[in-house]
């Protein structure tokens, strides 16, 4: 009797009998979509009804394929779509049609030296061993689109590393960089979902010039660590110049509309030695905390 194997499962897979389905018979009864596989028809997964389980399917096979891929945290850096590396900039201001053209221009060819700043942070955090188990930490994550983001994934691929992007359906096509690890890019319908796994294993967030989208997770991430619902977590500002023009916290600060300690949940930071050295500093600290 000890020798005897037990097997491990008695029901058929589903991938097996998905098999099976796309080579039956033929026959009125079996071409009508009614009879596929639910988990086979398509028309039928993008009914309105099945909104929350297509939540359920965008929260999950993420999770699945980080968690296959051992990545336990994460450095997520957000930034804008339309700040390129700084070669693009100058060309993009040389082909600048009129004064306000050429103004906006120049303001993108200031803020392009971020590119590679978001490209040497992402090199630095990408060299951080693995832990005794084998898991990845502080794996550089972007959202997978051109500029800041490409930049992002592209230092990871200078050094060797994977890196994810994790990329969203837009009106207009949007493909993944170039530098993204191809088994860790993934697609979004949902912007919630996209947002909630930016942070699920983010460790450390780097927030570079950026507009509405980029606003929009910075803004959500101060947020959630402002009412305690995520711990808190080096949050880096780079460009305080930009920042301080664009938003007045100490408007709202005046305004009573935050605290002044609120403010202490962002730090400046202009250079990708300075910002890893805030993150090491904030997780080293913790841990002599115990």
């Amino acid at each position: 009797m000890n020798d005897t194997r037990v097997p491990s499962r008695m029901f058929r897979r589903a991938d097996e009998d998905a098999q099976t389905a796309r080579t039956g018979s033929h026959t009125p009864q079996t071409e009508h979509p009614a009879y596929q596989l639910a988990f086979q028809d398509l028309d039928f997964l993008l009914r309105e009804d099945l909104r929350p389980i297509r939540f359920q399917l965008e929260l999950l096979k993420p999770t699945l394929l980080l968690d296959e891929a051992k990545i336990a945290s994460m450095l997520v850096m957000y930034g804008s779509a339309r700040i390129p590396e700084p070669e693009k900039a100058k060309a993009l201001f040389e082909l600048a049609a009129d004064d306000k053209a050429r103004a906006i221009a120049q303001r993108l060819v200031d803020k392009s030296k971020y590119y590679d700043v978001a490209r040497e942070l992402a090199r630095l955090a990408s060299a951080f061993p693995r832990d005794e188990d084998g898991n990845r930490h502080f794996v550089v994550c972007s959202g997978g689109g051109p500029s800041i983001m490409e930049a992002a994934n592209r230092g990871a691929a200078d050094v060797g590393a994977e890196s994810v992007g994790l990329n969203i359906v837009l009106p207009h096509e949007q493909a993944p960089n170039a530098y993204v690890t191809p088994s860790l890019s993934m697609q979004f319908h949902y912007f919630a979902l996209r947002k909630m796994h930016f942070l699920l294993r983010a460790r450390a967030v780097a927030v570079f010039p950026g507009g509405f989208g980029t606003f929009d997770e910075s803004f959500e991430l101060l947020t959630l660590i402002q009412t305690g619902k995520i711990e808190r977590m080096p949050v880096l500002f780079y460009g305080r110049e930009f920042w301080e023009r664009v938003v007045s916290f100490e408007a709202l600060c005046e305004e009573g509309v935050i605290s002044e300690r609120d403010l202490d949940l962002i730090t400046f930071v202009e250079t990708a030695e300075e910002g890893w050295r805030v993150v090491q500093d904030f997780w080293a600290a913790k841990d002599a905390e115990g």
